[in-house]
């Protein structure tokens, strides 16, 4: 079963996209409902299913090394078994059943003491029903899921939330400095990864720390850009069933040209250059299979230094940010034991 939102319902999250943890009341006044209702309307979503707000992590900071995309060619009838078996894996953050010359997309982030050759090489190649396996590295990432918006609310709503961030969402790029985390952010850390709206007062009670001292580390957290708050959401739901994964080889020297107009565009969700056959990796949703032929011929061709394109299109997200989908788009309880965790904190 789909679960349909209403007007009211996109608005709401649109807000939510642009400012996570703002106060319910705040948006609900830049929305134009009453408080009530939008606290009515956000918790519905929430126990439906279709909606949790998060926190991703930059995976500097949780990760043993950079992340990699891996596609998987199964053998006849044992794709899904291989996604199940996927699911335990915990350096797999997302799942995706994929047409094209694989069958599965996903990606991997290493743990700390992770083998990632022997996650690669042995570990994944040995689960039962999979063919072949190819892995490209992620050396830079232009683009993350955190960043993709529904563009539905006016200029002058769109800047009022904005300000109402209480973060900076450019913030944890490639070459920002990597905060060094201790006890207390750590457990702040993993608080805000389960719970993107997670109040500076309960920080303080879980932890036994003042309001204050959880304020502070929150609020590092988040203008470090350790912790990146997001709507978890599908974007099926919103209006935008398409999705298509692309891969690009393009002239060295023209890649961060590509990356960064590429990152740019509206259908944009995870751009990264990657060591591999391809240069540069595009995740990309659309409305309609229109619009992803007017990008294809239109973007994509404009782009100087294109000399060869792959395209595979997602016939169904099974795993996204380690939280599993089922029908209807129905969000599954995330898999915090399968989050990265640093091995020790930081003195």
């Amino acid at each position: 079963m789909v679960h349909e939102l209403d007007d009211a319902d996109l608005d709401l999250v649109a807000a939510l996209q642009l400012a996570p943890r703002a106060p319910i009341n705040m948006i609900a006044e830049v929305i134009g409902v009453k408080p009530t209702t939008a606290s009515r309307r956000l918790a519905n979503l929430q126990e439906r299913g279709v909606l949790r707000v998060i926190a991703s992590a930059r995976w500097t900071v949780l990760t043993s090394g950079n992340p990699y995309v891996v596609w998987i060619k199964c053998t006849p009838g044992r794709t899904r078994a291989v996604a199940d078996a996927l699911r335990e894996v915990p350096e797999v953050q997302s799942i995706m059943l994929t047409t094209g010359i694989t069958d599965l997309y996903c990606t991997i982030y290493p743990l700390p003491g992770t083998d990632i050759n022997d996650l690669l090489t042995v570990r994944l190649p040995l689960i039962e029903g999979v063919d072949s396996l190819r892995s490209d590295l992620v050396l830079r990432a232009a683009s993350e899921g955190f960043g993709w918006r529904l563009h539905r609310l006016d200029a002058e709503a769109t800047a009022k939330l904005t300000a109402l961030a209480d973060y900076d969402p450019a913030s944890g790029t490639a070459g920002a400095p990597v905060p060094e985390l201790g006890a207390a952010e750590l457990d702040a850390l993993g608080m805000l990864l389960d719970d993107g709206r997670v109040s500076s007062a309960k920080v303080a009670r879980e932890l036994g720390i003042s309001t204050s001292s959880a304020y502070r580390v929150v609020q590092s957290l988040l203008e470090s850009g350790t912790a990146r708050p997001r709507a978890e959401i599908e974007p099926a739901l919103l209006g935008y069933p398409i999705t298509a994964l692309i891969t690009l080889q393009i002239q060295p020297r023209h890649i961060p040209e590509a990356l960064a107009h590429l990152s740019s565009h509206a259908s944009a969700r995870y751009t990264v250059m990657t060591a591999g056959p391809a240069s540069v990796f595009y995740h990309g949703v659309f409305r309609d299979e229109e619009e992803l032929a007017d990008f294809t011929t239109g973007d994509l061709g404009d782009l100087p230094g294109v000399v060869g394109m792959n395209m595979s299109m997602v016939l169904r997200v099974l795993r996204r940010q380690w939280i599993d989908r089922g029908e209807g788009f129905v969000l599954g309880a995330r898999r915090t034991e399968l989050l990265p965790r640093p091995a020790t904190a930081a003195s």
